[in-house]
């Protein structure tokens, strides 16, 4: 049998393909032979209106984009997180001096973070290959059919974002984005306001100082109507949800829509076939956990591989891909479980678990020994 075309190949070329990309380039004396699949970013013109898609990276995935060279050039600090529910008392505030770190993480523009990454791979020396991904067949080799011929590896790495097959909810819940404008911001301060119809979440946004990224998750009717609204009455309904915290806010561009589901399915997906990010786990955006947990799905994944790229062989890389997936389960477990309950408890029509949220907030509030471990767990996962 042949040799195979590259000892590794990343299907997808997003957020987490590139820092896994980067991740396994580091300390790989042949870092051609990993391949990175996907197109380029699209280009951008100049003078373009503000992108409302911003993320949410924590404290433990800046400290990895920093060390693996991909670190955007603008970034708004989050120092406290506020978190509160409509119509109840109770909420908490989350700060960063109480968990002994600079920051709790940062908001940047995912564009920005997709040119950093992009560009850290030209210059890592993994090989760029920019036609779409096809689906691997595992085995040994894992083999998958490209345009212009059959390409084959000892290792796939799934990252490309399509949905896990596992499980599955719908929350009848879509996101509008926009960006807005405030009049009295509140510097390095992120909110997380629970109403009926879902969590609205007010980022600060790379882009200006008075400036937040919006996401406001409300029932699939009225996110369309919502994000259609004139500037006035779309400002009018979201400073009604959120409130005075920031004075009078105004959206800036357009508002745009996409809808929010769970899917969770296995690491492993076959003979030298493994999932990570997008591709393994697809989460609700509230507490911005999504790529977080992609980034250290990539981190613990290529520090498993290292000593195995230094001699690659298909029959010594299963176990690694096994232990690998052990590793992870109490992480996607917990984050899995933490963003699946907390808008379905808070957005209930039993008034019970409503007044139950609300004491909860409370008391996370008052007691830190209950607030420590959940912040510390959004901060940077469970790590092992």
């Amino acid at each position: 049998m042949s040799a195979p075309t590259f000892d590794l190949v990343i299907l997808g070329s997003g957020p987490v393909g590139c820092a896994l990309a980067l991740g396994l380039a580091r300390g790989c004396a042949q870092p051609e032979r990993i391949a990175l699949m996907g197109p380029d970013p699209a280009p951008r013109a100049d003078g373009q209106a503000i992108d409302p898609r911003a993320l949410a990276l924590n404290h433990g995935s800046r400290q990895l984009l920093r060390h693996l060279g991909a670190w955007p050039a603008h970034a708004a600090d989050i120092l406290t997180v506020h978190v509160s529910q409509a119509g109840h008392l109770g909420r908490t505030l989350i700060d960063q001096a109480e968990l002994g770190v600079p920051r709790l993480g940062c908001v940047v523009a995912y564009d920005a973070l997709l040119d950093a990454l992009h560009a850290a791979v030209s210059r890592s020396g993994v090989r760029r290959i920019t036609e779409r991904p096809a689906r691997p067949l595992a085995g040994s080799p894992v083999t998958m059919q490209l345009a212009e011929g059959t390409l084959s590896t000892h290792v796939a790495l799934i990252s490309d974002g399509a949905r896990p097959q596992g499980v599955h909810r719908e929350y009848g819940q879509q996101a509008v984005l926009a960006t807005i404008q405030a009049d009295a911001p509140i510097a390095g301060r992120a909110f997380e306001r629970f109403t009926r119809s879902g969590p609205l979440a007010l980022l600060p946004h790379p882009a200006g100082s008075k400036l937040y990224s919006l996401v406001w998750c409300v029932p699939p009717d009225q996110a369309q109507a919502t994000a259609q609204l004139p500037d006035e009455a779309f400002n009018q309904a979201l400073q009604a949800a959120f409130g005075q915290r920031l004075g009078c806010l105004r959206r800036l561009g357009a508002a745009h829509t996409f809808p929010l589901s769970m899917h969770a399915g296995p690491s492993i997906q076959g003979q030298g076939v493994v999932a990570v990010g997008n591709a393994a786990q697809t989460l609700h955006p509230v507490a911005g956990q999504g790529l977080n947990l992609g980034l250290r799905d990539a981190a613990q994944l290529a520090h498993a591989l290292q000593p195995w790229l230094a001699a690659p062989a298909a029959d010594t890389v299963q176990p690694l891909l096994a232990q690998y997936a052990r590793q992870r389960r109490l992480d996607r477990g917990l984050t899995l479980a933490i963003t699946d309950t907390l808008p379905r408890v808070f957005a209930t029509d039993n008034p019970l678990m409503r007044h139950a949220g609300g004491l909860g907030l409370a008391a996370l509030d008052v007691l830190p020994v209950l607030r420590k471990p959940l912040a510390r767990h959004l901060l940077q996962g469970q790590r092992l």
